[in-house]
């Protein structure tokens, strides 16, 4: 058997364009409206020439095929992309118009849509005319239980009418339409069969979006919404009813290994500034680099990186070939999530007073760090979800390699 970690030509290609194409064209835009600290309107005028520019390129929707103007990458392919993109933060993936929400969406909507419903809701996402959000989260209940929601769907004739109230809905403001998870069916057994997935119109009378939560890291279009009578055609279910947890779970494995592919370049980039620094700071006799304490920092970095990388390409391996991957996603979510905060507090660290400033990158990239280890799954969830598909695979057969990776 032939393991090789090689790039095939035509990824290692676009690996290297994107990363061209962010050093080149996107780095220096973002760096010069940061300086100019630009209004908003400017900013987006200048965003949408970038992707145009992208198009013109060839690096448009590298994760959609080809038929839904798309570059036909595999998941494993576009960790590379992703990674690359995210040096630059959330504008690199916006630009190629591979971010989150809109990603995963447009992978749900490709798969669960009706021929009709990708029409009037893909279409508009890969051509880049339009946004999206994903509303499952509510602020009454754990929002790592969606069997918990609350949201409701009634039927009325020949519509659905929602009723509830969601939060941290990224990408609700501006959005063109929402996948809405509501509860249709409330004493299924087993309570995975109680929701249902709906595409929801915006605007929509009664849809609400009621401020964009402030957080550490500030205003990041995390919306809170109140859903009022909101009415919805029942062939705008997406997929069928009972169907929007197992719709959810299909969304959300993919996407969670999405966002720590993004994780992995901005934990390059915290490494790459502490060993710059290290090198040329000098103090008590030598360089930081020389110091044992500050080179033990660069090995536990490179370490946890160098298994965060391995972990997400493993995970995305066994979604492409259509194996069994929750384990292997948990894994990566979490350990990723932690490696990103680490290394980011190292390189602070390294910086000194220069770090805890906002002369550097590096304190924006802390606050954004910090919501890793909540989206998409505490970790608490992820380590429970974890030890017990350890102790599933122990009770099976004596052994726990199933939930190891299966690989030794």
């Amino acid at each position: 058997m032939a393991i090789d970690f090689t790039l095939p030509p035509e990824v290692e290609d676009v690996r290297l364009r994107v990363r061209t194409f962010m050093d080149e064209e996107v780095r220096p835009v973002q760096e010069g409206l940061q300086r100019e600290e630009a209004e908003r309107g400017r900013f987006i005028q200048e965003i949408v020439k970038l992707r145009e520019r992208a198009k013109d390129q060839g690096l448009w929707n590298p994760h959609m095929p080809k038929e839904w103007d798309g570059m036909g990458l595999s998941i494993t392919a576009m960790a590379f992309v992703s990674a690359e993109a995210a040096r630059v933060g959330g504008i690199g993936p916006y630009v190629l118009n591979a971010q989150a929400p809109d990603e995963g969406n447009m992978h749900t909507l490709l798969a669960w849509a009706t021929d009709e419903q990708k029409e009037k809701y893909l279409r508009p996402l890969t051509e880049g005319r339009g946004r999206s959000c994903f509303a499952m989260t509510e602020p009454e209940v754990a929002g790592s239980d969606p069997t918990q929601i609350q949201t409701t769907a009634v039927k009325d004739g020949d519509d659905w009418v929602l009723n509830g109230h969601k939060w941290f809905i990224s990408g609700a403001r501006g959005a063109q339409f929402a996948i809405c998870i509501a509860r249709t069916d409330p004493d299924a057994d087993p309570p995975q069969a109680r929701n249902s997935a709906f595409l929801v119109d915006i605007p929509s009378e009664g849809w609400e979006v009621v401020r964009d939560i402030d957080t550490m890291h500030g205003r990041g279009n995390h919306c809170e919404i109140t859903i009022k009578d909101v009415r919805v055609s029942a062939k705008n279910m997406l997929g069928g009813q009972g169907e929007g947890h197992k719709l959810g779970q299909a969304r959300l494995g993919p996407a969670r290994l999405a966002h720590c592919m993004r994780w992995i370049g901005q934990a390059e980039v915290a490494l790459e500034m502490l060993v710059d620094r290290a090198l040329k700071r000098f103090s008590h006799g030598s360089l930081l680099a020389d110091k044992q304490a500050i080179q033990w920092m660069m090995a536990d970095s490179a370490m946890e990186l160098y298994t965060g990388k391995l972990m997400i390409l493993h995970a995305a391996y066994r979604i492409e070939n259509g194996l069994e991957f929750r384990q292997e996603v948990s894994f990566a979510k979490h350990h990723v999530a932690n490696a990103l905060w680490k290394i980011i507090d190292r390189s602070i660290q390294v910086h000194g007073a220069l770090g805890y400033s906002t002369d550097t990158p590096l304190a924006d990239m802390m606050k954004a760090a910090r919501s890793a280890r909540l989206v998409d799954g505490a970790d608490e969830v992820h380590q429970q979800t974890i030890a017990r598909n350890v102790i599933k695979a122990y009770k099976a057969d004596g052994t726990t390699r199933m939930a190891t990776g299966d690989l030794l």
